[in-house]
């Protein structure tokens, strides 16, 4: 079966083929031509339409998955990418994913992917203030809002504030302030990391593609640290916004 849209010529520029082909479908995207959930044609039939090699064609999607602008599913080919509306979350408040998104009047589920005792690892005992080989819950799941995938959570909480970890169903931070302890400042790490293949594969995109990745250590009421996530969000999805105000002491006089 023929694919509805064709390409038939690379433009005329300088550089190397599979960058004019990008530019193409950057523009078929750009203009509308391509619509976003939309498929391309197959990597066999682009190369024949414009006379390049299937390698050209190959590396040219592989450079437009890494940029966000096509996604590539396994067994079906070549999509634009659909980023829907992006969130954006502020860094002010602490408020857990599933408060966040009820907030927005968005409908959150979880996939569970870990969930039980396991001894504490070294990082997660010297952030949690704990010794070696005390027991943690953890707690790893994908995260979804309307049923789209928007991030894996990685979270562990020493076992001594819930030793069962079946209690947790939907929020975290509602079984932690059941145990009378709730997180109520945290301190976050954000960065920019490739996700690889197990992780992509749960948030739907390409391996490799940019995720933001936030390292979080909350701390309770009496400043004692309760929970250590790492957690990846998916960066086509999701934007993080904090309001900033110049200091008193350097305002202009």
């Amino acid at each position: 079966m023929s694919h509805p849209f064709r390409f038939d010529t690379l433009p005329i520029s300088e550089g190397p083929l599979y960058r004019r082909l990008q530019a193409l479908i950057r523009e078929a995207v750009g203009d509308g031509r391509l619509r976003p959930a939309e498929a391309l044609p197959s990597e066999r039939d682009l190369a024949t339409d414009l006379n390049v090699s299937r390698v050209t064609v190959r590396k040219a999607l592989e450079g437009l998955v890494a940029e966000g602008v096509v996604e590539q599913r396994h067994g079906s080919g070549t999509f634009v990418a659909d980023r829907g509306p992006r969130l954006e979350q502020g860094l002010s408040h602490l408020t857990s994913f599933s408060e966040d998104m009820r907030i927005r009047g968005r409908r959150t589920t979880s996939d569970w992917l870990l969930r039980g005792l396991d001894r504490v690892q070294t990082a997660e005992a010297m952030a949690l203030a704990v010794s070696p080989g005390t027991f943690v819950s953890r707690f790893h799941r994908r995260r979804r809002a309307d049923g789209v995938p928007l991030a894996v959570e990685r979270a562990c909480v020493p076992a001594s504030i819930l030793p069962d970890p079946a209690v947790v169903e939907d929020s975290l931070y509602a079984a932690m302030e059941a145990a009378g302890r709730r997180p109520v400042r945290a301190l976050q790490h954000l960065s920019a990391e490739n996700v690889g293949e197990a992780d992509a594969e749960l948030l739907g995109v390409a391996p490799g593609t940019a995720a933001l990745a936030i390292l979080r250590v909350s701390f309770d009421a009496d400043g004692r640290p309760v929970e250590r996530t790492h957690s990846f969000y998916r960066g086509d999805a999701y934007d993080f916004v904090a309001e900033l105000t110049l200091s008193q002491g350097h305002r202009s006089r």
